[in-house]
């Protein structure tokens, strides 16, 4: 791609004054008009309508304007991704995740990043209500299992699995379901779903159950576990003590579905900022520790 003309162009077009796109570059007015006419020159195309008192786009100038814009912001954010990637991380960082997995992970990660990087301020809301972040200024945001299809970049930070378990106690008094249909005659310990998810002959497979205790907390669906009232099934995190130490035992591992992920995600439209760019790397090596 030939640029000469093309941040004269713009700026033209921005401004629909030849006199102050040359105030704007620097340049003679003389100067930005001789760059225009040779560009369209070597496009063939007229892209300016002149007057001696207004200046307007042609169609073709519109849609030309608009990938011009696009060409020249991206080379913009990469010059400034080179410029500030050896430079310590500055400025503010607004960000969400969902309450629980926030609570338990993300938040010791924070501290420990604000303590490594004193020049960074964030502003940490969590939340698990699916924000805007383009209408809400958020710069990245925690999620959690398959990404719906958006506009959005995404990075996998780390990988979440979901256990099916429930105490000796439990399975002492009531049996060990040794098959995906028995949980319907078992104490399922519900959350937000009515349904738990596995996989069946390489397929995803809802279940819908039912159960006497259902509760938004995987805390409290941990505690009740634990006491002996029925199965739960949820992510690792919740679990994986409590399996280690012999607490829970883990049911019907070869119906488990492959890992969901746990990603960042931001905007379409910002590129990732040295600061983003390097907690998003420290999350991803923290979460992987």
């Amino acid at each position: 791609m030939q640029w000469q003309g093309v941040c004269e162009f713009v700026a033209v077009a921005e401004t629909a004054s030849f006199t102050l796109a040359a105030k704007k570059l620097a340049l003679s007015t003389a100067q930005v008009s001789r760059q225009i006419n040779a560009l369209e020159k070597r496009l063939g195309i007229k892209l300016l309508y002149r007057t001696t008192r207004h200046v307007s786009l042609t169609d073709e100038g519109h849609i030309y304007y608009q990938n011009c814009k696009l060409a020249l912001e991206g080379l913009e954010n990469a010059e400034l991704a080179i410029s500030q990637r050896h430079h310590q991380p500055a400025g503010k960082i607004k960000m969400t995740a969902p309450v629980n997995y926030g609570e338990l992970k993300i938040v010791p990660i924070i501290n420990q990043f604000l303590l490594d990087y004193p020049s960074v301020d964030i502003d940490f809301e969590l939340t698990n209500t699916r924000l805007d972040l383009t209408e809400q200024g958020i710069d990245l945001a925690i999620r959690l299992g398959t990404l719906e299809s958006s506009s959005l970049m995404a990075n996998q930070l780390a990988n979440r699995k979901l256990f099916l378990c429930a105490s000796p106690m439990y399975i002492e008094r009531f049996g060990e379901p040794l098959g995906i249909q028995q949980l319907l005659s078992h104490n399922c310990l519900l959350g937000t779903l009515d349904h738990w998810r596995f996989q069946q002959d390489g397929k995803n497979l809802n279940l819908k159950v039912k159960g006497r205790l259902r509760c938004n907390s995987g805390f409290a669906l941990v505690e009740a576990a634990l006491n002996g009232l029925g199965i739960v099934q949820l992510p690792d995190y919740y679990v994986d003590q409590y399996i280690a130490s012999g607490e829970l035992v883990s049911l019907l591992d070869k119906f488990q579905k492959p890992d969901d992920g746990v990603w960042a995600v931001y905007p379409n439209n910002r590129y990732l900022s040295n600061k983003l760019r390097i907690l998003v790397d420290y999350l991803q090596s923290h979460l992987h520790q």
